[in-house]
């Protein structure tokens, strides 16, 4: 195991030191045109994946499998909790002893907070958390760090508006604590109702990292690097009625995009409803699906470091 990351497990990206980030994100920009195809590596041969995904998911689960594939190891597992033995009343950690004698490393997507820490404690292999209900996503913090690098050239000295539901987003809350170890200028832009919450204020704060709050994003936009779009979601509002009244807000358009900076970003995490028009896709600016892709070479470097495939 190299010196710089010596983790067993990647439960929250609160475990994680900004060295330990940066080496993630470098071996990652290793990986890039194997991720891609246009390399090959086998480090990974004769390990097994086990994905244990508890609820749906997408980008997740087929970036990780792609991502074991790509380094020529084998995936097992499944896409819903129905078709396992939790459906017969199994326990997750009867679950996770039993599946970690079958594999060599673990992905938990799970809707409980806490889930994939209570895992970690009963698997005999490392345990890599791809969800855990409101709680972390800590590959999404690496893969959207990884595009702000990407595409900035570096994360430091960086402008970043993240916009829509702070309060409940768990892609928001594991974002903003990885930014806080960067020296971001950071603007959450919400409603009063869905504003970041207090606590995590109060770890920035501790960090020195500037930051504002917004209502509008109209109104903060262009002195934007990156835009972090994600999702106002309908349900947390106690009726329609108040919904649309702010959900227009959080939206972009194209048109909305003529003053902006040329070279400024717009990343979201997926899916998408309608915070961000298709017209918008066609521009420079539109990072999203890219920010997608680039799942695939950040779990390709987790999964070579926690198999102690990687070696420097």
């Amino acid at each position: 195991m190299v010196s710089k990351f010596n983790k067993k497990h990647v439960v929250s990206i609160k475990d994680f030191s900004k060295e330990e980030i940066d080496f993630v994100l470098d071996l990652a920009g290793d990986m890039t045109e194997i991720a891609k195809g246009n390399k090959s590596d086998d480090s990974l041969k004769g390990n097994i994946l086990g994905t244990l995904f508890f609820e749906p998911s997408t980008r997740t689960r087929l970036s990780f499998e792609s991502a074991m594939k790509r380094l020529e190891g084998a995936c097992i597992g499944f896409a819903r909790a129905g078709t396992s033995s939790v459906k017969k009343g199994e326990t997750l950690a009867d679950t996770v002893q039993v599946i970690s004698s079958y594999v060599d490393i673990i992905v938990l997507r799970h809707p409980q907070e806490g889930a994939a820490r209570l895992a970690a404690k009963f698997s005999e292999k490392p345990i890599i958390n791809a969800g855990d209900g409101a709680g972390q996503h800590p590959t999404q913090t690496l893969l959207d760090l990884f595009t702000i690098r990407e595409e900035k050239d570096e994360i430091e000295n960086k402008k970043i508006g993240i916009a829509g539901d702070l309060k409940y987003g768990r892609t928001v809350h594991s974002l903003t604590h990885a930014l806080s170890m960067y020296d971001c200028d950071l603007t959450f832009i919400a409603p009063a109702s869905l504003q970041i919450p207090d606590e995590i204020i109060k770890d920035i704060e501790k960090m020195d990292i500037k930051y504002r709050k917004a209502e509008n994003i109209t109104d903060v936009l262009d002195d934007l690097d990156v835009l972090y779009m994600t999702r106002i979601q309908r349900e947390r509002f106690p009726s329609d009625e108040e919904y649309e009244e702010v959900a227009e807000t959080y939206k972009i358009k194209k048109d909305m995009l003529e003053n902006v900076k040329d070279d400024m970003i717009i990343m979201h995490p997926l899916p998408r409803v309608d915070e961000i028009y298709s017209d918008v896709d066609s521009t420079t600016h539109a990072k999203y699906f890219k920010q997608a892709a680039n799942g695939v070479p950040i779990r390709m470097a987790l999964l070579k470091l926690l198999t102690e495939g990687y070696n420097e």
